[in-house]
C-alpha cells in the first residue's frame, strides 16, 4: 500500500515558486487571496470573484472560500449534511442548482466558525469535482482525490496530497 511522507525529510523540496502542502501549518492558516476565481456549472459561470480566502492545512491543497453573494443566478439549496472540523467548527452543505442541474452537496460553509476562522463566515467552498470547472486566474483547477476534502490543485502547489486511496493514515 502506498504511503505518504511521514515528515518533511521524506519528500523532495518543491520547485522554486511552488508551495509544498507539507509546509502548510496545522492548525490550518487562513489567508486572503485576490486572484480571480471562477466556477462553471451547467454551461454557465456561476461565480466570478477576486475576493477569495484560502485555507492552508498540512498535506492538503488549498480550499478556496468565496463570498455567497458572488454565486450569481444559483439556487443554494440547503442540505441535511453536516461535518465537523476540530479547528473551524461545524460545516453546513448546500447543493448548487442552475439551469435545472443540481450539483448535490457541492459546497459547504462555516456559518459560525470557531475563533481564528471568522474570515470564513458568509463564504462558500466548492468541491471542484462536483462542478464542471473551477479556475484560478486562467488555470483550470484539478480536484483533490477522494470525497472528503475539497482541495484545489494548481500548478503552484506541490504534493503529494492526502485524500486518495492509501492516504487515510498520513
Amino acid at each position: 500500500m502506498p504511503r505518504g511522507p511521514r515528515s518533511r525529510r521524506d519528500e523532495p523540496p518543491p520547485d522554486p515558486g511552488r508551495e509544498s502542502v507539507w509546509d502548510y501549518p496545522r492548525p490550518p492558516r487562513v489567508e486572503a487571496d485576490t486572484r480571480r476565481v471562477r466556477i462553471e456549472l451547467a454551461g454557465e459561470v456561476i461565480c466570478d470573484t477576486d475576493d477569495a480566502v484560502r485555507v492552508l492545512e498540512t498535506s492538503h491543497p488549498p480550499t478556496w472560500y468565496l463570498p455567497r453573494e458572488a454565486f450569481d443566478g444559483v439556487e443554494l439549496r440547503p442540505s441535511a449534511r453536516r461535518t465537523t472540523c476540530e479547528f473551524k467548527g461545524t460545516a453546513s452543505y448546500v447543493s448548487l442548482v442552475v439551469g435545472g442541474r443540481e450539483a448535490r452537496d457541492a459546497a459547504w460553509s462555516y456559518d459560525a466558525p470557531r475563533p481564528g476562522y471568522e474570515a470564513l463566515a458568509g463564504r462558500l467552498c466548492v468541491y471542484p469535482s462536483r462542478v464542471d470547472a473551477c479556475w484560478v486566474d486562467d488555470e483550470r483547477v484539478a480536484a483533490q482525490e477522494g470525497d472528503f476534502y475539497g482541495g484545489w490543485i494548481t500548478s503552484d502547489v506541490a504534493g503529494p496530497f492526502k485524500g486518495g486511496p492509501g492516504t487515510i493514515g498520513w
